[in-house]
């Protein structure tokens, strides 16, 4: 099991620490450092700008939006980054939803599947830099010779020579059909909200992607799979459990709108349709408090690793045996090591207890 460090997005600024956070990963030997991106930060700049301070670690992009750019320029970015960073990049793409790509980017979200599909083509067509870049559509058409167009446009091959014609590619996915076309088109799998419980599940679903996966693409057995997961270290489980709460009640109620909201379908699914309802509810009608409070320990503890370090490490052997090859963990510098510890199974569970403790007054603090 390998593990990475999620930088999540930007809420106000710049996340605090987060410099240090990236420093102190590297050298407890994390394989990778993640950027994301909703509708506030990008995903690319705070990677190459963080990623300057790096030397070994990938950088990875958790997620880049497909709406948010052209494909020919999300290419360029990630050719870019890869030159710039000796070859540790990694593309993490994703479809978003109808409130943000309609909303913000002012694009139309029917048919993501499709528009995932097409958008991965041209990415790849742009990095084996073969031949000029060409592509019929219906949601990507290159050259654009339409009636509202000079009628000039060329097909163009990238001025730049790829360091890499294979740069990963990952697709962040979350419904049945999504990721199974990930498993049939990309080179790892993103997944959010992911319980060991729902395993067999998503097995079955990246089976049947592999089923329909091209020979030319990196072999199914290198896929990677590497989720976003909290990892909170803390002698009350309840507090623990406090602190991933936030989080939940805004992408079971706030993040999407009530009649498409692809995150609480994966909550749905794990049994707690009843509980999601309730946190709809009270999110929606402004009782964040109260749809925080209603999110239950249980679900928490699906999706999350939290508690004392005996139980994180008892529970880490259900994530071993899941599809998962990556965690990427969140959390402040100070609670790294210990991370690193229960997740991997290095150090004493002795040190991860007194290491718990500092945990704890930190948080107590803020």
């Amino acid at each position: 099991m390998r593990i990475g460090y999620s930088t999540g997005y930007w809420k106000q600024g710049p996340p605090s620490g987060v410099q240090k956070a990236i420093r102190t990963a590297e050298r407890l030997g994390f394989d990778s450092i993640w950027t994301a991106e909703a509708y506030g930060s990008d995903a690319f700049t705070p990677l190459a700008w963080w990623g300057s301070r790096t030397s070994r670690v990938k950088l990875g992009t958790a997620i880049a939006q497909i709406s948010a750019r052209t494909p020919t320029a999300t290419a360029m970015a990630a050719l870019t980054l890869d030159h710039l960073s000796n070859g540790r990049m990694i593309l993490g793409l994703g479809a978003s939803g109808p409130q943000v790509v309609e909303g913000w980017y002012g694009q139309p979200f029917p048919k993501p599947l499709a528009r995932t599909k097409e958008y991965l083509e041209i990415i790849r067509k742009v990095l084996a830099r073969e031949e000029p870049v060409t592509a019929n559509g219906p949601q990507f058409v290159l050259p654009n010779l339409g009636s509202n167009t000079t009628g000039l446009g060329k097909a163009l091959k990238s001025t730049v020579h790829p360091l890499r014609k294979d740069l990963p590619i990952y697709l962040a996915a979350e419904g049945p059909k999504n990721v199974a076309l990930a498993a049939e088109i990309a080179d790892g799998w993103l997944p959010f909200l992911f319980s060991p419980k729902a395993n067999d599940e998503f097995a079955g679903y990246l089976a049947e992607g592999f089923s329909n996966r091209s020979p030319n693409l990196r072999p199914a057995s290198e896929f990677e799979v590497a989720v976003q997961l909290p990892v909170i270290p803390h002698s009350d489980i309840e507090k623990a459990a406090d602190l991933v709460r936030p989080m939940l009640a805004l992408y079971i109620g706030g993040m999407g709108a009530k009649s498409a909201n692809f995150h609480r379908n994966v909550i749905d699914r794990l049994g707690y349709e009843k509980q999601c309802d309730q946190i709809q509810e009270l999110y929606l009608a402004g009782k964040k408090p109260q749809a925080i409070a209603a999110v239950p320990t249980s679900l928490v503890e699906q999706i999350a690793l939290i508690g004392p370090p005996e139980k994180i490490r008892d529970e880490m052997a259900a994530w071993e045996e899941s599809v998962v090859t990556t965690m990427l963990v969140q959390g402040p510098a100070v609670a790294l090591r210990t991370i690193r510890d229960l997740v991997t199974g290095q150090g004493s569970l002795r040190r991860a207890r007194i290491a718990t403790k500092l945990f704890e007054r930190a948080v107590d603090r803020t």
